[in-house]
């Protein structure tokens, strides 16, 4: 018996076997995503849990290691204009500015009712193309300035992946 092209048949019924996994696990919605917030250096500097609400997201920050002061957090999923105040209308991932303590540590919650973590097909939906990032910049957002509301460098982000 030649077992010559065994490994080969059993490698490829393993790929076989993990794309039907990973293909079936596609068009179902995810209610709740830990996303991990990274500095420019790569340091971890926490984390955002977001959990799918009746109406859009709810984003929980649990921050280290941040400037003390008011920052911004965005996502932009569809592209458009920046802020709450553009006449033009705002992205789907502005949120309000949240604090970030004199200890350097942040534990907010920010909600966002115009993005869904849902399957990924969905327009406004934070897996969407394969995802999307969060950002949090040095300052406060001013709610009306595009791109991102004046409000600085981004110094931490994190993959938003199914």
């Amino acid at each position: 018996m030649n077992y010559q092209n065994t490994p080969r048949v059993t490698l490829f019924t393993l790929l076989l076997i993990l794309a039907v996994t990973a293909a079936s696990g596609q068009g179902k919605a995810m209610k709740k995503k830990t996303v991990e917030l990274k500095d420019a250096k790569g340091t971890d500097v926490g984390t955002a849990t977001i959990e799918s609400k009746a109406s859009g997201v709810e984003v929980k920050l649990n921050l280290k290691d941040l400037p003390p002061g008011e920052h911004a957090a965005h996502l932009n999923p569809t592209g458009k204009q920046h802020g709450f105040d553009n006449p033009q209308g705002h992205h789907a991932g502005d949120m309000k500015n949240f604090t970030v303590k004199e200890n350097d540590t942040a534990k907010a919650t920010v909600m966002d009712e115009d993005v869904v973590l849902g399957t990924g097909s969905e327009a406004n939906s934070l897996f969407a193309n394969g995802g999307t990032a969060i950002m949090i910049h040095a300052k406060a957002d001013d709610y009306k300035t595009d791109p991102s509301g004046n409000s600085g460098d981004r110094i931490a982000c994190g993959a938003v992946t199914p």
